[in-house]
């Protein structure tokens, strides 16, 4: 993958970004993420009247001695969430067009960047075949991120990738813990949906980003042309064919592709998931200030 777009000045556009949960979170302690329980923090949320076994050192005396009654001091609850990251390294995804590689780790970078700027953990799965790989564990800090970064761009794409086996077989899936992100052109015949349910029986907030092309959008081939699929791994493989391209398959490609596209963005939609389908021709400034904002999953 010889094009990149990380760089300190990529990473620096981001810092005035943080996520927005929408649902409540258990989470670990210390992060930057309010939930509606009740915590330990310094910021006052609420008071409650005192009951037996309470932590009297909560006591507002203040209020008992104007009121006769003793209220305890409520403060608000933040916790640090978990965001894993699910890379789609099947060779659809770049082998043959490494910008389209960039730009999905490009991507995946950003959001790694925002777990880490906001206190938050991160792991960042590279999948292939039936396993989702993360090379670089657990990530928290900066300092931590930054040196898994250094080594992203060697990222390769090949083969094919069964998302459902590598999301649901990920050993480190916590319960209503955080954001799970899986990214794909979804040119696949695994069972993503499989996926998308897994991590809602885990409860996490999920999010779906289809990475295309300008080609793959709107493809201009016409004529007599040899059609090789990136994930094909033998030259007699029936997905690789020899055929004549006109207006009708032409037609019948966009009316294809317009159909997965809203059978991701229905199926999302009915689950409360978010679904983002971006071209790699649009800014990835675009995607992230202005997709991702619409969605809420940013702010």
């Amino acid at each position: 993958m010889n094009k990149s777009y990380l760089n300190d000045r990529f990473f620096s556009r981001l810092e005035a970004l943080a996520f927005n949960l929408k649902s409540s979170l258990t989470g670990y302690f210390g992060g930057k993420h309010l939930v509606s329980t009740y915590g330990q923090t310094v910021e006052f949320a609420d008071y409650r009247e005192y009951q037996l076994g309470d932590d009297i050192r909560r006591i507002d005396w203040n209020l008992y001695s104007r009121f006769e009654k003793y209220f305890l001091k409520l403060f608000t609850d933040e916790r640090q969430m978990q965001v894993q990251i699910f890379l789609d390294c099947s060779g659809s995804m770049g082998k043959f067009n490494p910008n389209k590689g960039a730009y999905a780790v490009a991507v995946a970078a950003a959001l790694g960047f925002l777990a880490v700027h906001n206190m938050d953990k991160v792991s960042l799965y590279l999948m292939q075949g039936k396993h989702a790989e993360n090379p670089f564990g657990t990530i928290v800090g900066k300092q931590a991120f930054y040196r898994a970064m250094s080594s992203l761009d060697n990222v390769g794409f090949d083969g094919e990738t069964d998302i459902e086996a590598c999301v649901t077989s990920c050993p480190n899936t916590g319960t209503r813990s955080g954001l799970s992100v899986i990214i794909s052109d979804f040119f696949t015949d695994s069972d993503w949906k499989k996926a998308v349910d897994y991590l809602l029986y885990k409860r996490r907030q999920i999010m779906l980003l289809q990475v295309l092309t300008p080609e793959e959008i709107d493809p201009v081939f016409s004529g007599r042309v040899h059609l090789i699929d990136s994930e094909s791994e033998a030259a007699e493989d029936p997905r690789n064919m020899k055929i004549r391209i006109n207006s009708s398959r032409l037609s019948a490609y966009a009316e294809a592709l317009a159909n997965q596209r809203e059978e991701l963005r229905s199926y999302c939609s009915k689950r409360d998931v978010d679904f983002i389908s971006v071209s790699t021709a649009d800014p990835i400034e675009k995607v992230l200030f202005a997709e991702f904002f619409k969605t809420g999953i940013l702010s």
